[in-house]
């Protein structure tokens, strides 16, 4: 019985070493993952800013345009209002 139980205790111990490295070899397949996936997390958003940026910009320049739009109108408007002038001669 002396050397069952030291058999058990010896099995034991290798099914705990088994599954120790099963779950260490997973951490290093999932480590490699995971700087994959961060790899293109970082790709996705440095676009993400870039068109960020790029919306920014096209927001002012549509701001601007629309401020010029607003300067001419009044003047539009009075010589669409203005009575016609008879022609000379």
């Amino acid at each position: 019985m002396f050397l069952t139980k030291q058999n058990l205790k010896t099995a034991s111990k290798l099914g705990v070493a088994l599954v120790v490295t099963a779950g260490l070899s997973a951490c290093a397949t999932y480590k490699d993952e995971f700087a994959t996936i961060n790899s293109r997390l970082d790709n996705l958003d440095t676009k993400v800013q870039g068109a960020a940026q790029s919306a920014e910009s096209a927001n002012q320049s549509a701001q601007q345009a629309n401020q010029r739009l607003d300067a001419i109108e009044g003047r539009v408007q009075r010589l669409e209002t203005a009575p016609r002038r008879t022609p000379r001669g």
